[in-house]
């Protein structure tokens, strides 16, 4: 006569394979986590849909080669009369330099010359982006001004958006610029996969740094941190962080709306903000 199995051997069975499944789900997420990365961190486009003459503004296009052979696609668009000064740009993660005409537009309005650049892998610009192309790109871009518009570095306005701010912040570290502005950045790579992730040890997983915590204390000039409490990306810890660890001078311009938002939501804040940074730190 057949007996049925004990519940508790059954029972025993099937949480034993439930824990298996469930173990080999969570050890093949965290390995295509591993994997796939860069994926999860750049989220380039190759297309250029719109150029700074669309919004009349005259630039030169050009193609820049880095320290390590990569083309990069900048943009230059000059002051209509003598510049107060010059702002290179590090956009975010997504997209490509398209996406940033709102800084040409809001800078040219202030007298400044602008160089918008894109990163390799981005727009037309040649490769695949990694974090220490990204500063390479960047390194690229700075020093073409120095070298072929004769821009001093006590005219240069370093600023970064989202993941360009860290960008910035490593440009700012390694050089002298007049003034570095972050824009809605994080204080590292690692810091915003753990808010993100909270049930995997993303930080032992992480390949990529970029570290703006560290660059931030690093960096001799003045510093403008701006950054939202409604970013639902980039948590506005974040950005009172960074703006703790920077060294005086330095100010903290708060503005609303989120994390892709912020800037045209909180236009008038936003631009009455730089205006008194740059006016401040001449």
């Amino acid at each position: 006569m057949f007996k049925p199995a004990p519940a508790k051997k059954t029972f025993k069975k099937y949480m034993v394979s439930f824990l298996t499944v469930a173990c080999g789900v969570y050890f093949g997420i965290l390995l295509l986590m591993f994997l796939f990365q860069s994926k999860m961190i750049y989220f380039p486009t190759r297309g250029i849909v719109c150029t700074p003459a669309d919004t009349r503004l005259e630039f030169e296009d050009l193609m820049l080669k880095t320290h390590d052979g990569v083309k990069i696609n900048t943009w230059y668009v000059p002051a209509r009369n003598p510049a107060a000064g010059t702002v290179i740009f590090c956009h975010g993660n997504g997209g490509n330099m398209c996406y940033s005409l709102d800084v040409a537009e809001n800078f040219s309005k202030m007298n400044y010359n602008v160089l918008l650049f894109d990163y390799r892998g981005y727009g037309k610009s040649e490769g695949s982006p990694s974090e220490k192309g990204t500063y390479y790109d960047a390194q690229t871009a700075y020093d073409w001004l120095m070298k072929e518009k004769k821009i001093p570095e006590r005219e240069i306005v370093v600023m970064g958006r989202s993941l360009g701010g860290s960008i910035a912040a490593n440009l700012a570290k390694d050089n002298s610029p007049r003034l570095l502005i972050l824009e809605s950045s994080f204080t590292s790579t690692p810091d915003v996969a753990a808010d993100a992730y909270r049930i995997f040890p993303v930080r032992l997983l992480c390949r990529y740094k970029y570290n703006t915590l560290d660059y931030i204390g690093k960096i001799k000039c003045p510093v403008l941190v701006i950054h939202s409490p409604d970013d639902e990306i980039i948590p506005y810890s974040h950005g009172k962080k960074l703006f703790s660890s920077a060294k005086e001078p330095k100010e903290f311009l708060q503005i609303r709306g989120g994390h892709n938002e912020g800037f045209d939501d909180s236009k008038e804040i936003y631009i009455e903000g730089l205006k008194k940074f740059l006016e401040e730190h001449k």
